[in-house]
């Protein structure tokens, strides 16, 4: 005996297949725009101890407006572009006040930042280089930024030593710095 489809069969089934396929379609998308991963923390100590903690993606970061500095660095050979958001614009929106910054990089090597620095000169956490995203292996994700090349005072160990690179988080404490 023979079945015969009829063309209402037919496009149920069409219907049916495209449905299927579509939420199969759009259920991959989750995967495919995964949620992008932190690359800088923000803590909040305090004399009690812990207090808020804020993250950031490179996408939030950059979301708070890049700053683009032409600098020369001792670790290159010639000017460098560097973007990313000032330092002071990520600490008013992260809602962190003090008087100094421990920045910890990957291999958790520390560097205290005296605040001032954020407010007195347009440092910032540089997330590109020359246009790139800055990879690990080119010291990212972030890095700490001074306008050496628009400031000569700032052309100082004191303030090549502050610019930590494959910065991990920065903790904001209430006291001066050491």
């Amino acid at each position: 005996m023979r079945t015969i489809v009829t063309g209402g069969v037919w496009r149920r089934f069409l219907a049916v297949f495209l449905m299927v396929l579509g939420v199969l379609a759009w259920s991959g998308l989750p995967a495919a725009t995964a949620s992008e991963p932190v690359v800088l923390t923000l803590l909040e100590e305090t004399a009690a101890g812990e207090g808020a903690q804020v993250t950031f993606t490179a996408s939030q970061l950059e979301a708070l407006g890049l700053r683009r500095i032409e600098t020369e660095t001792p670790w290159s050979n010639g000017p460098v572009v560097f973007e990313g958001p000032l330092l002071r614009d990520v600490l008013a929106r992260a809602g962190m006040q003090g008087a100094t910054l421990k920045a910890v990089a990957l291999n958790d090597y520390q560097v205290m930042i005296p605040v001032s620095d954020a407010a007195d000169f347009d440092v910032i956490l540089a997330i590109r280089a020359d246009g790139k995203a800055i990879g690990v292996r080119e010291r990212g994700p972030v890095r700490v930024i001074y306008p050496w090349s628009e400031q000569e005072a700032l052309q100082a160990e004191l303030y090549y030593a502050r610019a930590i690179w494959q910065l991990r988080s920065i903790s904001v404490l209430a006291g001066s710095p050491p």
